[in-house]
């Protein structure tokens, strides 16, 4: 199990007011656990960006998610896996920087990952379908906050070694 990422005061321009509180990790987490959506934001070859909405599972510490081949996402993160993730309130913004991986979970991890779809969604693909292929976002690093400026918290996250 990874150690969970500590709190940090985020630096903010002046004008923009002083952080005095950091938030809990656990409170972060369960946000993004909760969330119906996530938008995705990529990079396209030539340097634009391009972002989209994906359903999705925060599980192991990392965002879950699939889509088509055939995306302009999917296309986006065969070339270049950098990635950020974010919650749509941005009152209560929660914001993912990471890269994504193309998995193949089996066994267990598939299994749990039918589980937290039926649960969050009402349904799930067979626990064999991921094993095709599905993104898996790892956060280095997330900012979020409940209340602007007071809380705005960075959380930085260890370099995982390949396949780690």
């Amino acid at each position: 199990m990874t150690a969970e990422p500590q709190p940090e005061l985020l630096g903010l321009p002046p004008g923009y007011g002083t952080p005095t509180r950091t938030l809990l990790w656990a409170e972060v987490r369960t946000r993004l656990e909760e969330a119906p959506h996530y938008w995705v934001a990529t990079t396209r070859p030539d340097g634009r960006p391009h972002a989209a909405p994906v359903d999705g599972l925060w599980l192991d510490e990392a965002c879950w998610f699939g889509g088509s081949a055939e995306t302009v996402k999917h296309r986006n993160l065969v070339a270049d896996g950098r990635a950020t993730l974010h919650l749509a309130d941005p009152e209560a913004a929660v914001i993912v920087e990471g890269v994504c991986e193309l998995a193949r979970p089996a066994g267990d991890t598939a299994d749990r990952l039918v589980r937290a779809s039926k649960r969050k969604y009402g349904y799930a693909p067979p626990a064999g379908a991921y094993g095709k292929g599905v993104w898996r976002l790892r956060p280095r690093k997330v900012m979020a906050w409940s209340s602007f400026p007071a809380d705005v918290t960075r959380f930085r996250f260890p370099a995982r070694t390949a396949g780690g």
